[in-house]
C-alpha cells in the first residue's frame, strides 16, 4: 500500500487489544501535531484557600459500538490538557482523580506531538496519570463545607461517556460542588458525566443551557473511520431528555456559562474554554 492510500485510508485502525482506534484520514482531520494554546497568563493569579480543582477523568479505555465493535477511547489529551494548563497558570492547583483510584486513560493517538507547552504538561503529570486518586474515597473522606476547591472539572474524549455517567460517587461530587457554590466544568463529551447528577428529585442540571459535542458529529463520523461504528447511545439526546438546553449545533469553539456551570463544545473549545474558567474562576475568588 503507498503511502498515499495509507494516509487516507478510511478503516479504523486496530489495536493490540482487539479494538479500534481512528484511521489515518480521521487522524489527520480530527487531529493537529499543535494546540492553539495561547500561553495562559494572567495579570494576577489565585491567592485564597480556595485553590484547588477537582478533576474527574475516566479510567475506562475502550467503548463498545451499537455494532460491536470497539473503540479504543479515554480522555482526549488536548482537552484535558490546555484547561489544565490555563487553570494552573492562573494560580490553581488540580487534584486527579479517577472513580477507584486506577490510571487514567488518555487518548495518546490525539496527543499533539509538536506542541511543546502540551508535551511538557503530560510529563510534569506523568505520575498523577498514572497514580491518580480515588474518586470513592474523595467523596468518603474529603467532600466537606470548608475543603480547599473552587470547581469540579470533567475533561472530555469519548471516555467521558464510560463509567462516570451512572457513578454515585460522581452524582455525589456534582451535587456536593453545586450546595457548595463550586463551579463545575466540562467540555466536549465532558458532559456526558453530568448525567450522574439525577436523582429521585430530578435532574441537577434541567434548564441549564450548555454547550455539548453534537450528536450530529458523532453520527458522521464513522464515515471517516474516527468511530468504528454508531454510537452505543447519544449524549445531546439523553441530556435534552432530562431538561438541558444544548444550544450549539457545530463542533466548534463555543463555550457557555450558565450560573455556576462552564461548557465547551469540542476540541476546538479548549483553549477557551480553559481561558473562560480561568478567568471566571479568578474573579469569583475576587468578588467573594
Amino acid at each position: 500500500m503507498s503511502i498515499l492510500r495509507k494516509l487516507f485510508r478510511a478503516s479504523p485502525t486496530p489495536t493490540p487489544d482487539g479494538a479500534f482506534s481512528p484511521s489515518p484520514l480521521a487522524i489527520k482531520l480530527g487531529t493537529s501535531s499543535t494546540t492553539d494554546y495561547d500561553g495562559g497568563a494572567y495579570a494576577a493569579k489565585f491567592k485564597g484557600d480556595k485553590s484547588k480543582v477537582l478533576m474527574i477523568c475516566t479510567e475506562e479505555r475502550n467503548m463498545t459500538m451499537a455494532n460491536g465493535k470497539k473503540f479504543s477511547t479515554g480522555n482526549h489529551p488536548v482537552e484535558m490538557g490546555l484547561p489544565m494548563l490555563h487553570l494552573i497558570n492562573a494560580g490553581f492547583e488540580i487534584d486527579i482523580v479517577t472513580p477507584t483510584g486506577a490510571p487514567v486513560a488518555i487518548e495518546m493517538w490525539a496527543m499533539p506531538s509538536d506542541d511543546a507547552d502540551v508535551q511538557k504538561l503530560y510529563r510534569d503529570y506523568g505520575d498523577a496519570f498514572a497514580n491518580p486518586g480515588s474518586l470513592a474515597e474523595f467523596v468518603t473522606n474529603d467532600m466537606t463545607d470548608d475543603a480547599p476547591y473552587a470547581a469540579v472539572y470533567i475533561p472530555g474524549g469519548h471516555g467521558a461517556m464510560l463509567g462516570l455517567p451512572d457513578n454515585a460517587d460522581v452524582g455525589k461530587a456534582l451535587h456536593w460542588a453545586h450546595n457548595q457554590g463550586l463551579y463545575t466544568l466540562a467540555l466536549c463529551h465532558g458532559p456526558a458525566a453530568l448525567l450522574a447528577a439525577k436523582n429521585d428529585s430530578g435532574f441537577l442540571y434541567s434548564g441549564y443551557k450548555m454547550t455539548v459535542f453534537p450528536d450530529s458529529v458523532d453520527k458522521q463520523t464513522p464515515m471517516i473511520g474516527y468511530l468504528p461504528g454508531p454510537m452505543p447511545w447519544w449524549v445531546c439526546e439523553k441530556l435534552n431528555a432530562l431538561g438541558a438546553q444544548i444550544i450549539n449545533k457545530k463542533a466548534d469553539n463555543s463555550c457557555h456559562v450558565d450560573r455556576r456551570l462552564i461548557t465547551g463544545a469540542s476540541p476546538q473549545a479548549a483553549n477557551d474554554f480553559g481561558r473562560l474558567a480561568a478567568i471566571t474562576l479568578l474573579a469569583s475568588s475576587t468578588a467573594a
